[in-house]
């Protein structure tokens, strides 16, 4: 056991590899901020110096690593904002959308989704708002992964792996359809689109902007995602 002085010691000795693994993770959630990780790293690194075994030949360094990294992804998880009723009625959602449009043959009308769901039409609401907590900071990420199929622990954390060539093509060609289909929307929701991927503003910034609340441009950003998505399965359906 580590007295109080050597554990406050060893803290501060092992503090910048928290900041290592916390550069290292981008958490893709607007919910945590730099300062959150790292505390949740914190908390990790002292774990991690109370449960070492030197006996097992493990470099302390590496077993400290997993840990930190381990408790940030914890808590990550443990606070996703999104249900498991909020995954269903998203799930029903798309499956009630895809439904409607194949007999239609065109894209189907938030009034008829409503109808489908035996929702009152501002009801969508709630159903959008799950679409912006499953955002990501890339939207090429929020765009071309499929929400309907559940929260898993990808869809908080970026894969930091080196691209291959046929994948730098891949994602160059989804940039491009991704644009296409931004230039379909509405003035202001390519602005708020603006406002949150390049300009990096928090929704009560963006809110101010326009003059709405915040859970209305998480709404407006919600419905953006649906109506992206819908548009490049309409004319990309690979």
């Amino acid at each position: 056991m580590l007295n109080e002085q050597t554990r406050e010691q060893e803290i501060l000795e092992y503090l910048p590899l928290v900041e290592k693994v916390v550069k290292g993770l981008k958490v893709k959630s607007h919910a945590f901020d730099y300062d959150d990780l790292y505390q949740f790293g914190v908390i990790g690194l002292m774990d991690a110096l109370g449960k070492y075994d030197h006996t097992k030949k493990v470099p302390f360094e590496s077993y400290a690593y997993t840990r930190i990294r381990g408790a940030i992804i914890d808590e990550v998880r443990k606070s996703s904002p999104v249900t498991r009723t909020g995954m269903d009625k998203l799930k029903s959602y798309y499956r009630v959308k895809e439904e409607l449009e194949n007999e239609f043959q065109r894209p189907a009308k938030e009034s008829e989704i409503a109808e489908k769901l035996d929702l009152a039409q501002k009801d969508l609401s709630g159903v959008y708002e799950t679409i912006h907590q499953l955002s990501s900071v890339s939207l090429e990420q929020t765009i071309y992964k499929d929400e309907s199929s559940g929260s898993v622990l990808s869809d908080f954390i970026e894969d930091d792996r080196v691209l291959s060539f046929d994948e730098t093509l891949l994602h160059e060609e989804q940039v491009e359809k991704l644009q296409e289909a931004v230039a379909s929307l509405s003035e202001r929701e390519q602005q708020i689109l603006q406002l949150i991927y390049v300009e990096k503003l928090a929704l009560k910034e963006i809110a101010y902007v326009f003059d709405i609340s915040i859970p209305r441009v998480s709404q407006i950003h919600g419905k953006c995602v649906s109506s992206l998505r819908d548009y490049l399965r309409r004319n990309y359906r690979d």
